[in-house]
């Protein structure tokens, strides 16, 4: 009968650690830690420079928007191969010391100055394990504890990195650790990639059904391009009831009234309560008439100018709430039309970006005037294709919803095992 022995821990000036495992410091176990080089010229022939923006705080190198510059004479010291760690050695406060492995996602590429370039000792360590501490260490705000700080940005001194102390398991568990989370990261990337599919099909809907409608073969020209026949042209304020904007407050009160801002309403559509406040509920006002029933269409009319215009419809995300005056809250006739009609009409405005086009801009943000609001204009169907339209858009938002679930379950598993597995809290499943 096989019985499982028993860990042994030893006490270390970082933590209880296993036994066979020991403490080291970083430049320990590595050959180099090369910053990259600043570069402010472009060059549509140059070199892909990675740049702060190219490293996820998921440990992922992403090339959706990268930069090319010039090639230097001495280019040759400052190419990546596939296993070099990149840390990003200067960003925010809340952003600095993301850490990913470069696995060739670009073949002749480098790497800015805001980036430290990390070869181990492949004796000691793997990439794996430095880049799955560091991000652990992230998440704890470790990195935020020894940067030092500067108006708008911070960094880390290439010595305190070298000196972030490391547990290190045995070269074979650190492989069997590295194994079991990239297995949980390969789950999150096949949702990542179902979510897009799904947004994609979500678009291309929404761009065929609120202009093409549903089995239509007649269609007529108008100042929106062709719709169908039955449909009409209407301003928004045609068909609502009321478009009000919320209040101010500079004030936080624990026990006083969940305040929507800005920050709850996705581009997607959605109201989410991640991170939410609390306001007091004003003297000077009469609270009932500034708060929130299932229904509501909420529109932000304020904000930077690419955010500008999201737009979701108020479920009942919270019980008792109200909203601030950077949200419209809209009304719509019942017998004209439905909050989703408006909401999906809204969220594609602000895909082809509309919203830019007639906003008011500001230093560092832009508005929509409440008249310019209540003058855009919107194809309007009869009633029961716009609530046939609207279930088929919102048959597509609740598989996105499950995909979204399933992603947030996938991050609080990997978070778990990356607290125990990198402290070594959790070894049995590793020996």
């Amino acid at each position: 009968m096989h019985t499982q022995t028993k860990t042994r821990f030893k006490k270390t000036p970082l933590s209880e650690i296993p036994e066979g495992w020991e403490v080291i410091k970083i430049k320990d176990v590595i050959k180099e830690a090369k910053p990259g080089f600043a570069s402010g010229k472009r060059d549509e022939n140059g070199i892909i420079q990675l740049r702060m923006n190219n490293i996820t705080t998921e440990g992922k190198v992403t090339l959706k928007e990268y930069l090319e510059v010039p090639v230097r004479s001495n280019i040759e010291d400052y190419l990546l191969k596939p296993g070099d760690v990149l840390f990003n050695n200067t960003n925010s406060v809340d952003l600095i010391g993301k850490t990913a492995i470069f696995r060739g996602e670009c073949e002749f590429c480098t790497y800015s100055n805001h980036i430290t370039r990390i070869r181990v000792d492949s004796s000691r360590v793997i990439p794996e394990w430095i880049m799955y501490y560091f991000m652990e260490l992230w998440r704890i705000g470790y990195f935020r504890q020894i940067c030092v700080r500067y108006v708008g940005q911070a960094s880390i001194k290439k010595a305190d990195l070298l000196n972030i102390p490391l547990p290190l398991p045995p070269l074979p568990g650190q492989r069997k650790i590295a194994e079991i989370l990239r297995t949980v990261d390969e789950a999150i990337e096949k949702t990542d990639k179902a979510i897009e599919r799904t947004e994609r099909l979500k678009k291309g809907l929404m761009q065929r059904l609120l202009t093409k409608g549903i089995k239509h073969e007649r269609f007529k020209k108008t100042e929106l391009g062709e719709i169908p026949e039955e449909w009409r042209v209407v301003k928004v304020e045609d068909i609502i009831t009321e478009a009000k904007p919320g209040f101010a407050s500079g004030k936080r009160d624990e026990n006083g009234i969940i305040q929507l801002r800005m920050n709850n309403i996705t581009t997607d559509g959605r109201v989410v309560l991640d991170q939410y406040l609390k306001v007091p509920i004003p003297k000077n006002k009469n609270i009932n008439d500034y708060l929130l029933r299932p229904g509501d269409v909420l529109f932000n009319n304020t904000n930077s100018v690419d955010l500008l215009g999201k737009s979701a419809v108020f479920r009942g995300e919270c019980e008792f709430c109200t909203y601030s005056n950077h949200i419209t809250r809209i009304r719509v006739k019942n017998d004209v039309t439905i909050p989703e009609w408006l909401v999906y009409n809204f969220i594609r405005l602000w895909q082809i970006q509309y919203f830019k086009q007639i906003a008011i801009r500001h230093v560092g943000q832009a508005g929509i005037r409440k008249s310019d609001l209540l003058n855009i204009r919107l194809p309007l169907p009869p009633l029961e294709e716009q609530k046939q339209i609207a279930e088929i858009l919102s048959t597509v938002d609740r598989r996105l919803k499950l995909l979204r679930k399933r992603r947030e379950k996938l991050e609080r598993v990997k978070r778990g095992l990356m607290k125990d597995l990198l402290t070594g809290r959790r070894v049995n499943c590793v020996d």
